[in-house]
């Protein structure tokens, strides 16, 4: 039984709030995450990880960026479960203050030469940080934007959450920009923390507007009928273990991300020859577009399914990452844009603004917020050190990049498969999604009330007589 839409003013607002709510505090993950990458591959193998030989000052700076990675799936663990049992918006919160508060840290911390071992300790510490926060991030805005958006349109409003990805590269690289213009001895001593104090500025405005978001409706219903389940990660394990890890093979898809934005930037910088300005200026551009693609990307879903363009995204950019470091190699940097425009505005843009309503729409609103978290972070990990992985694949020569193109396209296409075997959700009304949650649990609620029919009707036994 369907209800009516509330066309209310502000059952109207609600959507668009949320999914501006959602947008910011992705703007706020991704700005972290990119600053991060960018000081991983040009300013952290000095200050924080000294070694005569450069490139394995280079693979540990790319370690640490990976171990956010880790640190992102107990995130999703433990905030998904306290979000599917208390609310979305207050888990949300929490999350925000958290990163925040972790990358204002990292812009304060000491470097090797003035403390020596304790320097690097400290900046893993704040990357644990980051990526525990970042663990429940998106998958609780997602969630919430999900449950707040009309029916035919959720693909569209849930996409805002990674048009902020867009958004938090754009603010990363203008910030980043005139700091590696800096002289290197001033880049190196302080201009390298501007990027991460001025994170506390996306903060502020994203928690002002989360505060001002009301709960969703779909958990509110869920907490009225007692349907909240007691243990989220058990249950979705039970009911629907398999669509956890269908996620896991999609999110795999990440790594096409990180090995464009991190291991690109280092290759371009330090093996290809071209300027830090000059690559940052094309990565700010190229991902910068896929704020207006990954909305229209969405939705079209809306309109012809979330299947078909995951799957064009995942083959499209398994063919165009081989175009980019041919362009990267051939030193002009007018093909460059081109082929990241290919890989990442117009391709990886139909994997990004797709993803966070469709990994949630997988899962029933019981234990949607634990299922897509746990997921989409264990699948993230690999994407987390696919730098260092691509740093260590990388071979001498012109071609020395071919490995890394390969890694990235077997990753597309597990993805690929994942993407195939996973049910089409675009035209499924919100309370019917998780199907097999919802017949699982249908399905134990009659037995118990078999049982407890039976228990009421057995006979009771006869009175012992005693001669």
């Amino acid at each position: 039984m369907h209800t009516a839409p509330d066309s209310s003013p502000a059952a109207r607002k609600t959507p668009r709030k949320a999914a501006l709510a959602s947008f910011l505090g992705s703007t706020l993950e991704y700005y972290d995450f990119f600053i991060y990458g960018t000081a991983a591959a040009l300013v952290f193998p000095h200050l924080f990880f000294p070694s005569a030989d450069p490139a394995i000052g280079l693979v540990a700076a790319f370690a640490t960026f990976g171990v956010a990675y880790v640190a992102r799936p107990v995130g999703g663990l433990v905030m998904g479960h306290f979000g599917d049992k208390l609310g979305r918006k207050k888990i949300l919160l929490l999350t925000l203050g958290i990163m925040g508060l972790a990358s204002l840290g990292i812009g304060f911390l000491p470097t090797y030469e003035q403390v020596g071992v304790w320097a690097p300790i400290l900046l893993v510490a704040g990357r644990l940080a980051q990526g525990f926060s970042a663990g429940a991030e998106s998958a609780g805005a997602s969630t919430l934007t999900l449950e707040h958006s009309p029916e035919g349109r959720r693909g569209f409003f849930t996409s805002f959450v990674m048009t902020g990805y867009a958004s938090g590269m754009v603010l990363a690289t203008l910030v980043f920009v005139p700091v590696t213009a800096l002289p290197q001895e001033a880049m190196m001593s302080w201009g390298w923390r501007i990027p991460f104090l001025l994170s506390i500025v996306v903060l502020g405005i994203a928690y002002w507007v989360r505060t001002h978001l009301d709960e969703t409706p779909v958990f509110e219903a869920a907490q009225e009928q007692q349907r909240v389940a007691p243990m989220p990660v058990k249950e979705v394990l039970k009911f629907q273990g398999a669509d956890v890890l269908r996620v896991v093979g999609m999110s795999i898809m990440s790594v096409m991300q990180t090995v464009f934005t991190v291991f690109g930037l280092a290759y371009a910088t330090s093996t290809a020859g071209f300027d830090r300005a000059s690559i940052l200026t094309v990565n700010a551009i190229a991902i910068g577009l896929s704020m207006f693609a990954m909305p229209l990307a969405a939705k079209l879903s809306d309109r012809i399914g979330r299947r078909p363009l995951l799957l064009s995204a995942a083959i499209g950019c398994s063919v165009t990452i081989f175009l980019y470091f041919v362009a990267l190699s051939s030193g002009n940097i007018v093909l460059v844009f081109l082929a990241a425009f290919l890989n990442m505005t117009v391709l990886y843009s139909g994997f990004n603004g797709i993803w966070p309503s469709f990994f949630a729409e997988q899962f029933a609103a019981p234990v949607r917020y634990t299922g897509m978290a746990m997921g989409n972070q264990l699948g993230l990990v690999l994407a987390g050190f696919a730098p260092m992985i691509a740093g260590m694949l990388l071979a001498p020569g012109v071609t020395g990049w071919v490995p890394v193109a390969v890694f990235a396209t077997v990753c597309m296409l597990i993805a690929a498969v994942s993407v195939y075997f996973s049910r089409e959700t675009y035209r499924t009304p919100i309370e019917e999604l998780g199907g097999p949650y919802l017949a699982g649990t249908a399905r134990r609620r009659e037995l118990l009330a078999e049982a407890e029919t039976a228990g009421q009707q057995q006979p009771a036994r006869p009175a012992l007589q005693l001669p």
